[in-house]
């Protein structure tokens, strides 16, 4: 059976975002941006009209997440896929050549990544319960980004590992507790993928992340991370899982 697609896609204004947000339109579904790159935001609401809107949403403020939400309901009536891709990354050794890691941008991306993830989920999972079953109980699908460097962390990513470790360990309870109103949550994480985060790196320093690579023998496309969002969405067995989806890559130290 193929089933209406009315997704909230968080940071989808650009990168795996950007990519789901196409991939979910493309299929036929509708999809509700939020996002602070209004912009960005704005040239995908025009070019594929009413099924795309756009609403400001600061992740780390339930109050913007309710007001942003509120609305999407209202105009789409129900709510039953959300990906959350709002993330960012900021590199720091806990020991540097000149201070220690500054203890507030370790909070911040906690803050964003993590409990920003956790603010939308919970808030869309409340309105989620309330849709209409199927045949199979389903009501809707939460799939979080997390990153390889949950598990591959390299030397500088600690707040960025921990924050997305933490998504990793949602995963399962919320799984679990979301199982009896037919809700599945599944996690992707994704490797070294071709984003605006990569395209600013010297040729040199992209070059090695290729070579670092097994098979296929180059950075993942954010076509492919939306595709595997579409199988999750599709397949009620995916449940309380990490997907790895790296091409075989592990991460060196540095």
């Amino acid at each position: 059976m193929i089933r209406k697609i009315n997704a909230i896609v968080t940071g989808g204004s650009s990168g795996l975002g950007e990519a789901t947000v196409r991939k979910i339109l493309e299929r036929g579904g509708s999809v509700s941006i939020f996002d602070t790159q209004e912009n960005k935001a704005r040239v995908l609401s025009e070019e594929f009209g009413e099924a795309c809107t756009f609403f400001y949403t600061d992740v780390t403020s339930e109050q913007s997440i309710n007001e942003a939400l509120t609305s999407a309901i209202s105009k789409y009536q129900f709510i039953n896929l959300l990906v959350n891709c709002a993330g960012i990354g900021i590199a720091s050794k806990v020991i540097g050549k000149e201070e220690l890691h500054d203890s507030n941008i370790f909070k911040k991306i906690i803050n964003v990544n993590l409990v920003g993830t956790f603010n939308v989920l919970k808030l869309v999972a409340e309105k989620m319960i309330e849709n209409q079953p199927d045949e199979d109980n389903f009501r809707g699908v939460i799939i979080n980004t997390a990153s390889i460097a949950a598990f591959d962390g390299q030397i500088g990513q600690a707040a960025y590992s921990a924050s997305k470790g933490g998504i990793v360990s949602l995963t399962l309870p919320l799984a679990r507790e979301f199982a009896r109103y037919g809700v599945r949550v599944c996690t992707i994480a994704p490797g070294l993928f071709e984003t605006p985060m990569m395209s600013g790196l010297p040729e040199k320093a992209y070059q090695a992340l290729v070579d670092s690579t097994l098979f296929p023998k180059r950075l993942g496309y954010p076509k492919e991370f939306a595709k595997l969002v579409l199988s999750i969405f599709e397949n009620n067995m995916l449940n309380g899982e990490v997907i790895r989806l790296d091409g075989s890559l592990r991460m060196s130290p540095k």
